[in-house]
């Protein structure tokens, strides 16, 4: 069985964000990168499926600046997978381009019997690069999957949906899963799995290669802005009747949320 996990690399929530000069992007200098949260738990099943289908490979592919983007497919090696791929492909790329030049390297490599990819990315939340990546490939998705089984008919993938009900999907491989928080618990990248990252193959494919041109770009961002910034605390005084009385005061006339 041979397993891609497609994978994002975002900036850490913990990063202090900045615009760009241009206010067209963010700043990337100073923000540490890390792997994309919904994706962590993609690569876990990718592994598990590998360890339930004996032969199996699991190969991990992301795009972006490859100096950079490769310190997460490292990350992923280490955790066990056997190669990464990486896109050389420059900032700013919207989700159409993202999923065709997936689906393109993909194809080039032979295909996939499964390919996973996180139900979003963090910094986005655009929520639509899988199924994208899904109708490039021909092949069906499903996702926001917390249970997945495998067995030689195909996949049963159970999904969250709202009100706290949840759907279950009958697929044929070749197959795109969405993973969503609660489908496993991703393990941590060992010492001995760092060591042997370094001497796993990592492959660069050049964006320009994949012939998608600049037209495909469905969608660029321009104008960023911080949110402004939270006003000061209030501190109400007086017995418990001023306060109520001066807290309706203040919602109704500054907060207008009466």
């Amino acid at each position: 069985m041979k397993i891609f996990v497609c994978i994002k690399q975002v900036p850490d929530t913990e990063t202090k964000m900045k615009i760009s000069p241009d206010a067209n992007s963010i700043d990337t200098t100073g923000v540490k990168w890390v792997i994309n949260p919904y994706d962590e738990y993609a690569i876990e099943e990718a592994l598990k499926c590998r360890e339930a289908n004996p032969g199996s490979q699991v190969y991990i592919l992301s795009a972006g600046p490859s100096k950079r983007v490769s310190e997460s497919l490292r990350t992923a090696l280490a955790m066990g997978a056997d190669e990464g791929l990486v896109i050389n492909a420059p900032e700013g790329l919207d989700c159409f381009s993202t999923a065709r030049a997936l689906a393109a390297v993909i194809t080039s490599e032979g295909g996939a019997s499964l390919v996973f990819t996180g139900k979003l990315a963090i910094d986005d939340n655009a929520s639509s690069v899988s199924q994208m990546l899904a109708e490039f490939l021909k092949a069906p998705h499903v996702t926001v999957v917390s249970k997945l089984s495998i067995s030689p008919e195909g996949v049963s993938a159970e999904r969250d949906i709202e009100g706290g009900s949840k759907e279950i999907f009958a697929l044929k491989t070749p197959a795109v899963i969405g993973a969503n928080k609660g489908l496993n618990t991703p393990r941590y990248a060992s010492l001995p799995g760092i060591m042997k990252a370094k001497k796993k193959v990592l492959k660069e494919i050049e964006f320009a290669s994949l012939n998608i041109s600049a037209s495909d770009q469905k969608v660029r961002l321009s104008q960023f802005s911080l949110p402004p910034e939270k006003p000061a605390v209030k501190m109400l005084s007086g017995d418990s009747t001023a306060q109520a009385s001066e807290l309706i005061k203040l919602l109704r006339d500054e907060a207008k949320a009466l």
